[in-house]
């Protein structure tokens, strides 16, 4: 089986304009989620609408493509992307491109979700670690089947636990799952998500692969203990700053 990594990077943040060219332990964002990516031994490339991200992933030695600026969504970004390099991947990988300290132990455990072919979509979930981080609304919750299939997503706390205190602090009555916002699909599936209207469960809950579900697409949901630091605003990047010179 064939896979493609796609990082869809921006650089119109409404929260943080130009992160993916904001430098972090001297390098741009954007490189090194590139080269993390590129642990995989797969095709990487970047997928932007602006020039100088272009060039910045040209300037760094990586493959980079242009699209256009009115994609709603990475996902569609990236359908434009798959056209654009005439790849023949089976799988294609959305990796964010603001997420520089993805592993490729986590985009592994993405791959081999299509070892099943029931699986036409693939994400990835974390155990939360404590009730205060299970109640963050910008933290979506996962409820899966007894065969790793995605229920639903939700920003609130799912599920609900009845007769009980949900929990306070580090006390947790269920084992609530973190969603990761990386995906990988087969090719044939991601062509058709993109044609899909706005769903209205996507409309309330502000989640796009809500929409996926309310169309009857499986989501397998694979699990890893690894914690990504994403990067949405100004301070996040402060906060990567230090969480990369502790690993060094």
């Amino acid at each position: 089986m064939k896979f493609t990594v796609i990082i869809p990077a921006r650089y119109a943040s409404t929260r943080f304009p130009g992160k993916p060219l904001a430098m972090l332990g001297g390098k741009p964002v954007i490189q090194r989620v590139y080269e993390q990516a590129s642990k995989l031994q797969s095709p990487v490339y970047v997928a932007t609408d602006d020039e100088r991200i272009y060039q910045c992933v040209c300037d760094f030695g990586g493959q980079a493509v242009m699209t256009r600026n009115d994609h709603k969504s990475g996902t569609d970004r990236i359908e434009e992307a798959v056209k654009k390099t005439g790849t023949d991947a089976d799988v294609i990988i959305n990796i964010q491109g603001d997420e520089p300290f993805v592993q490729v132990t986590q985009i592994e455990v993405l791959c081999h979700l299509f070892d099943d072919p029931e699986t036409q979509i693939g994400t990835l979930g974390k155990p939360f670690e404590s009730m205060e981080a299970v109640e963050n609304p910008n933290s979506p919750k996962i409820v899966r089947d007894r065969r790793g299939f995605a229920l639903y997503f939700s920003r609130s706390v799912i599920p609900f636990v009845r007769g009980k205190d949900q929990g306070t602090g580090n006390k947790m009555e269920f084992p609530y799952l973190k969603h990761l916002g990386m995906y990988a699909y087969r090719r044939e599936v991601l062509h058709e998500i993109t044609q899909l209207p706005q769903s209205s469960l996507e409309l309330a809950e502000s989640l796009e692969q809500l929409r996926w579900l309310e169309n009857g697409y499986r989501i397998r949901v694979g699990l890893t203990d690894v914690e990504t630091v994403g990067i949405d605003t100004p301070a996040d990047l402060e906060r990567a700053e230090q969480f990369l010179a502790s690993s060094v």
